[in-house]
């Protein structure tokens, strides 16, 4: 069982009081009602997909129920660190993303 470090809670819990809530640091269109179709469904549907790390959102559901971003390998499905929702996306040292 993966053990994920809630930011807000500051602790290490088991993966089942966590869910995953998609990819992190999306902007949204401003405004949304003048895009084309084309961008909201970029906006909306299409994501990456990469081997390797990934900025993701998750949610302590079990727990504060508060949403925060992860930085994980997807290979070795690690997570690398976990950080508050609305912090600037982590660069990491060798990473190109």
């Amino acid at each position: 069982m993966l053990l994920i470090r809630c930011p807000y809670c500051e602790e290490e819990r088991p993966e089942l009081e966590f869910r995953h809530a998609g990819e992190a640091h999306i902007a949204r269109p401003a405004p949304i009602t003048d895009i084309s179709d084309d961008d909201f469904e970029g906006y909306f549907f299409i994501r990456s997909n990469p081997k390797g790390i990934v900025y993701e959102r998750w949610r302590h559901i079990h727990g504060c129920a508060r949403f925060f971003n992860a930085v994980r390998d997807t290979v070795s499905d690690k997570f690398l660190m976990t950080y508050k929702a609305g912090e600037p996306k982590p660069e990491l040292k060798g990473s190109s993303r």
